[in-house]
């Protein structure tokens, strides 16, 4: 009888350990499976942000790396100022992402000027230009800090006057443009070619989009999620520049009637401001067209606001929550745009 009792407790305890492995077993499996699930990203969401192949440059404008070469030349050189105190990298720096860290832009004699320097990264793949898209070509908007008043004060005439003085200048326009040289529509396209090969580097998330699953953090991945669904980001920040290029009232406390200036039409555009792209955010602050933001923190906890309530304010706009968890994952996938440090080499200028 004892015997036979120790049989049956050890047959017990034997069936126990047997039912509580199978329920550890199914148990995290059940976890894996929800992991597994959690973490699914669909492919036909994540191919709409690759990386294009190629650059596309306008047929009236040609790429070629003479071209690209002397635009570059014309891009870090002061004497593109009429004080030649000023280039164009004093607004728009490639350590500071190709922009300036500062609220507002710095124009000729110490002048303030009422916007922020915006990123000139990726433009080639941009429809319109400046902050209220008033440039409709890259050609367009290279002329307007160069002859603007407050900015670089160079009349384009007397631009060519100077730099046709500089042997080494007539010398790299008459290789890049054989048929008519140096002269102001030719300043402007060297530039313009120069700024569309100022192309963001791939980052940890361009490799993780790439199929290298292992690129960006657990959390990232949520926060992509987030970006796409519940937080809704990419209604205005969409593929891969993470723009649609479009115009909207974001509810910033600001009198900049924006898009407005250049088309009164739609009461939408009144403070509408160009869609920026998010790449390299985290060497681009301050944000927004003001510059009134200070971090990414900041422009998340913005977003969530819904900012200032008025007819032209976005419909994409209104407030909305995220746990506090669900706000550190957004912004660490905000994180994984950015490209790291890229060394740009310093060009020779012409003598």
């Amino acid at each position: 009888m004892f015997g036979g009792k120790l049989v049956a407790r050890g047959q017990r305890f034997g069936m126990l350990c047997v039912v509580a492995a199978v329920l550890v077993v199914t148990v995290g499996a059940g976890w894996a499976a929800r992991a597994e699930s959690e973490d699914a990203i669909p492919d036909s969401l994540k191919a709409q942000y690759e990386r294009p192949a190629v650059i596309h440059f306008p047929k009236d404008n040609p790429y070629s790396r003479t071209k690209a070469a002397l635009g570059k030349m014309l891009f870090f050189d002061v004497r593109v100022s009429k004080a030649q105190n000023m280039n164009c990298v004093s607004c728009h720096n490639p350590s500071f992402g190709w922009e300036a860290p500062l609220p507002k832009a710095i124009g000729a004699q110490n002048t303030k000027l009422k916007r922020h320097a915006p990123a000139v990264v990726n433009l080639a793949w941009v429809t319109s230009f400046f902050w209220d898209g008033r440039a409709s070509t890259l050609e367009e908007q290279a002329a307007g800090p160069i002859t603007a008043h407050d900015e670089m004060n160079m009349p384009l005439d007397a631009l060519v006057k100077r730099l046709g003085a500089i042997e080494g200048y007539r010398f790299w326009f008459d290789r890049a443009f054989p048929e008519d040289g140096l002269n102001q529509r030719n300043i402007l396209k060297a530039i313009a070619t120069f700024e569309r090969t100022i192309v963001s580097s791939p980052s940890s998330f361009d490799r993780w989009i790439d199929g290298n699953d292992v690129a960006i953090s657990t959390a990232a991945k949520r926060g992509f999620r987030l970006f796409n669904g519940k937080a809704a980001c990419a209604g205005c920040h969409t593929g891969w520049n993470f723009t649609d290029n479009k115009f909207h009232d974001i509810g910033l406390d600001t009198t900049d009637i924006g898009r407005s200036a250049i088309d009164s039409r739609d009461r939408r555009n009144l403070h509408a401001f160009k869609t920026p792209s998010l790449r390299n955010l985290t060497r681009r602050k301050p944000f927004m067209h003001d510059g009134s933001l200070p971090d990414i923190a900041a422009v998340v906890d913005h977003y969530l606001s819904g900012g200032i309530d008025r007819p032209s304010r976005s419909d994409k706009m209104a407030p909305f929550s995220l746990t506090q968890s669900e706000r550190q994952d957004l912004i660490a996938f905000l994180r994984t745009l950015d490209s790291g440090s890229e060394a740009v080499a310093l060009p020779t200028l012409p003598h």
